[in-house]
């Protein structure tokens, strides 16, 4: 199979004051195309700082990363945004909505920048999937978190993204949306056959993934198949 992601002896270390502060030490792991991974751990397991690594958003300091096939460290940041732009895809714990666009204007973005066209229609199309064709009108500040988050799904679906990077997609969603929007996220996954990058503290969403990654103190502690836990 197709490798999507190639993380090759990962380090990441910073200044805290006199010391030197190492977050990520000797991670590798590859993922496949269509694949679902999930990388959990206790907070300050790099978990976070891991994901941004993989997904171009900020550089290591030791090792290498291949991500569509493509070597970041031949990449400068035009490229970079270029590269993330066409292939990848972003899910935050807080939305990151802009506040000032309507729940159809913040899905459609990313198409207009990529000069696409029949925009609305797509746009108009993935809010229905996701139960939110009465509120395309409606700001953020108008909309609960689950209907924010669920129009954040259908923006990271909106361009058919390569891979797709879920930072604690629950982490701000009380137990019964979150489920919702667990639901809706593995759907949307399952009908684009979109790789899926999930950092999580949660266990059970970890599970629905194939696979997972487990940190700890900011090294590989075990990565297995949800199947065998």
């Amino acid at each position: 199979m197709t490798k999507i992601l190639n993380v090759h002896q990962l380090g990441k270390s910073y200044n805290s004051g006199s010391k030197k502060l190492t977050v990520l030490d000797d991670i590798s792991f590859q993922i496949n195309e269509g694949e679902t991974f999930a990388i959990v751990g206790p907070s300050g397991s790099g978990k976070t700082t891991l994901l941004g690594l993989a997904a171009g958003l900020d550089y290591p300091d030791l090792g290498t990363i291949e991500l569509c096939g493509v070597d970041l460290d031949n990449l400068d940041e035009d490229e970079r945004a270029l590269l993330r732009n066409s292939n990848v895809g972003f899910i935050f714990q807080n939305f990151q909505l802009l506040p000032t666009l309507t729940a159809l204007e913040n899905v459609i973005v990313p198409l207009e920048l990529q000069g696409k066209t029949n925009v609305e229609k797509i746009g108009k199309d993935l809010l229905s999937k996701v139960g939110l064709s009465d509120r395309i009108d409606h700001y953020p500040s108008q909309l609960s978190g689950g209907e924010q988050q669920r129009v954040a799904l259908a923006r990271a679906f909106s361009s058919r993204p390569s891979i797709l990077f879920a930072d604690e997609p629950t982490g701000n969603l009380d137990e019964e949306t979150g489920e919702k929007v667990v639901q809706l996220l593995f759907d949307l996954n399952k009908e684009a056959g979109t790789t899926l990058v999930i950092v999580t503290h949660d266990l059970d969403l970890a599970r629905k993934c194939k696979r997972i990654l487990r940190l700890k103190g900011g090294r590989v502690l075990a990565d297995t198949h949800s199947e065998q836990l």
